[in-house]
């Protein structure tokens, strides 16, 4: 049973970081290309979206092991001992937000998931249409302070489980590596928290709002 739980827990370790990590920056990456207009951002959508054998990437590519990830992520945060209590220390803090941006950004990423590529699946929305329907959500002021929220979270969780990553991994051994390594980790948590909510900041422009219908863009 150890060894069983040992091995699951590598692979949960690995998965956040190829694909769910990878894919968390593609994400970055696309989303913040609106900041450069809508035609921009529609162009990298359209690229994603002429990947060969596209929808069986995003099955196994993305949304498996994301659902892998999360749902024992989830275990591990409800079987967690969290001591921050007895032992204030900073490590310990870390493994309980770890925790709870774990439970967050799942949350996050399935309304989102909802909101977005649910949409196109069923015919609701348009590949082409998504900034738009970021611009209509992210302009009711509640949503937007929940994507804020959302987009901390998950950027937190990607970048602390990286560090623990290391570590785990063999990688960063020492105490000094392991103090490079949050430095290093701390400087890409906010950069990604910037470049995301200038993302959002992006898609409340006018630009990307629905044209009247027989209006050219």
């Amino acid at each position: 049973m150890a060894r069983n739980s040992y091995l699951f827990r590598k692979v949960h370790s690995l998965l956040g970081v190829i694909p769910v990590g990878f894919f968390l920056l593609e994400h970055l990456l696309t989303n913040f290309s609106a900041t450069k207009g809508h035609a921009e951002f529609v162009k990298q959508i359209d690229w994603l979206n002429s990947l060969p054998l596209v929808l069986l990437l995003e099955i196994f590519g993305i949304w498996l092991p994301l659902l892998y990830h999360a749902v024992y992520g989830l275990y591990v945060a409800y079987t967690a001992k969290n001591n921050v209590t007895n032992y204030g220390y900073f490590r310990n803090h870390m493994f309980l937000w770890q925790r709870v941006t774990g439970v967050l950004t799942f949350l996050f990423v399935a309304w989102h998931f909802f909101e977005t590529r649910f949409q196109v699946a069923i015919g609701n929305t348009g590949h082409g249409e998504l900034g738009t329907a970021m611009h209509d959500i992210v302009n009711n002021p509640l949503y937007f302070w929940i994507y804020v929220i959302g987009v901390l979270a998950a950027s937190f969780h990607f970048c602390n489980g990286m560090w623990s990553f290391l570590v785990s991994w063999g990688i960063t051994i020492g105490p000094r590596a392991q103090k490079v390594s949050t430095v290093i980790w701390l400087v890409v948590f906010l950069a990604m928290a910037t470049m995301f909510i200038l993302s959002l900041t992006a898609f409340q422009g006018s630009e990307f709002q629905q044209l009247p219908v027989g209006a050219k863009g």
